[in-house]
């Protein structure tokens, strides 16, 4: 049976007695009704823009997912004032119980935060779709991205649908279009430039691997020495975006240098470390690395390292390797995100007959 707690409400009581075949169980003290399909798609329906359904009993916890779990002490001990909302204690302890990587806990945790501050004076349980949509044209209006927009929206579902166990309550909250935006990628005259100029071994390792290997940033700097198999020049990426584990390529002259590197820094556990020993190489010194490179190789824009990743890529697709082969190296899930290579292969564009010959 679909058991139907609620606080006295008449509006409530009026449309309980609209569903199908109400009951009243003097056992449990509440109504109740045929726990069907059917019936439950009934329930929201009823309910819908009236009242926030709590259905945890009714919808089982997604898997959590294989990462390591995910330090976020840190916004639970920020020193706090009475002019700011923080984020609720149960929204980080499903963060954490969920293991979302940490990225995205620190974009959840910031969207939600700026949400229930948009709206400081209200609890946030109280709020209603409509302001929820009126935030988000608060952000509109503000000229957002819409991957800021996405993401402001992911934060407050995660709210709302996770940790309060509140599904199907923002089919109406509109989206917006995705951005088809081609990637923006680099001569391979010009990395060459890069690799080349970069003296330090340690930096030219880490440029040479964005670029051969078709790397993410946060990939490389969690490649660990045992990831290197030199034997079958692979390299091992784990536990990447979409919590898969893959093989891309291992160059031959990359592999020269990470010896060299190898035998003046001495790492112990990852690839790249910082100072301290086991501990990861930092994201902004990856950074600086490629911009600094790419304004010795007099590069007139702004390059960042994903530049290499879709680089590498695009000339692979330039030089006629199989979409589907790049799509594995990448690691992508879907066929479509790697199509948007071919819109920048420019040697193939070039090769393209001139129909008016």
């Amino acid at each position: 049976m679909i058991g139907i707690q609620f606080y006295p409400d008449k509006v409530i009581q009026a449309l309980i007695k609209e569903l199908p075949n109400p009951r009243w169980s003097k056992e449990f003290s509440m109504v109740y009704i045929i726990n069907t399909k059917e019936n439950l798609t009934e329930v929201f329906k009823k309910f819908r823009g009236v009242a926030w359904i709590n259905s945890n009993s009714f919808f089982k916890e997604k898997v959590i997912r294989d990462n390591q779990p995910v330090d976020i002490n840190w916004y639970r001990n920020r020193s706090k004032t009475t002019s700011f909302k923080y984020v609720p204690e149960e929204y980080l302890a499903k963060l954490e119980l969920k293991r979302y990587a940490l990225n995205t806990c620190k974009t959840y945790i910031s969207q939600f935060e700026k949400f229930i501050n948009h709206y400081f004076n209200k609890d946030i349980i109280s709020l209603s779709e409509q302001e929820i949509r009126s935030y988000l044209q608060h952000l509109i209006n503000q000229n957002k991205s819409n991957s800021y927009l996405n993401q402001a929206i992911n934060s407050i579902k995660f709210y709302y649908e996770v940790v309060m166990g509140m599904p199907n309550r923002f089919y109406n909250i509109e989206r917006p279009r995705k951005q088809r935006q081609l990637p923006s990628i680099l001569a391979k005259e010009d990395i060459l430039k890069m690799i080349d100029l970069t003296k330090n071994i340690k930096h030219k390792c880490i440029i040479s691997l964005l670029y051969s290997s078709g790397l993410r940033r946060g990939e490389l700097l969690d490649l660990q020495l045992t990831d290197i198999d030199s034997k079958n020049m692979l390299i091992k990426v784990r536990k990447a975006k979409g919590n898969k584990d893959r093989y891309t390529i291992l160059n031959q002259s990359v592999l020269h240098n990470l010896r060299k590197y190898y035998r003046r820094y001495q790492p112990k556990l990852y690839l790249f470390e910082s100072i301290e020993p086991e501990r990861k190489f930092s994201a902004t010194s990856i950074l600086k690395i490629v911009s600094q490179a790419a304004k010795k190789a007099r590069i007139n824009q702004s390059v960042h390292p994903h530049m290499l990743r879709h680089s590498f890529a695009t000339h692979l697709l330039e030089e006629g390797v199989d979409l589907r082969y790049i799509q594995v190296l990448l690691g992508h899930q879907s066929s479509k995100t790697t199509e948007i290579y071919t819109h920048v292969a420019i040697k193939k564009i070039k090769n393209v007959k001139d129909l008016l010959i």
